[in-house]
């Protein structure tokens, strides 16, 4: 292993516990030295890489979205219709947060509630996945699939801001559970094509098939 992947080895080691203190305790009660203990890594190497806490807090989504928005980026060269597509990237962010549990707590309870993480490299890397979704709305209605008579903004805000209502009870309430998150995927799209579509519902094939085909590794 050279030097630079062992740096971001311990990186990504010490990224994963921050989420994890975070997750736990809050950003204000969760400490460097929690983190420290819960990574194995002193608290001096931690300073090395983050300039403080917040820094620390801030760094915390840019890998996790980089290997989300690769994933995505993948399944969406496969499936064909916005629809589908948009059905896609709601059911792979969901799997994604059930999967990485912590990343889901500091992003929807802690991040949205700062401001100053607007300014970061981290929060255009979620800008960055945000125009993904944008296109395949934009593209759904240059080709008659969705309304155009609509602000696609508004549309993009209604997908995700439901997504984003059910994470947050997943998160604080425990409902729904991890298996029927998933299960809210086609009903929560339906809605949104009923009232944005041209008269398509989404079809009803199971999902794993469009989001892991069975000739290609995922």
């Amino acid at each position: 292993m050279t030097g630079k992947e062992k740096t971001e080895l311990r990186k990504t080691q010490i990224l994963q516990a921050a989420a994890k203190v975070f997750a736990e305790k809050g950003f204000q009660e969760g400490t460097i030295p929690d983190v420290a203990k819960e990574s194995g890594v002193s608290e001096a190497s931690i300073y090395e890489y983050f300039s403080n806490k917040e820094n620390l807090l801030f760094s915390i989504p840019m890998e996790a979205m980089q290997r989300l928005s690769e994933k995505i980026d993948f399944h969406l060269k496969l499936i064909r219709g916005s629809a589908e597509k948009l059905r896609a990237i709601l059911y792979l962010q969901l799997l994604f947060y059930i999967e990485n549990r912590d990343y889901a707590a500091v992003i929807m309870l802690i991040l949205k509630q700062n401001r100053r993480f607007l300014d970061t490299e981290a929060h255009q890397a979620i800008r960055k996945h945000l125009k993904t979704v944008d296109k395949v709305i934009r593209d759904g209605m240059e080709c008659g699939e969705f309304r155009n008579d609509m602000d696609p903004y508004l549309i993009r805000s209604t997908c995700l801001g439901s997504m984003e209502h059910v994470v947050t009870n997943w998160l604080m309430l425990g409902h729904p559970t991890d298996e029927e998150l998933l299960k809210w995927v086609d009903p929560m799209l339906n809605a949104l094509v009923r009232g944005v579509g041209a008269g398509n519902e989404l079809n009803q094939c199971p999902l794993k098939h469009l989001i892991v085909p069975e000739d290609v590794e995922a």
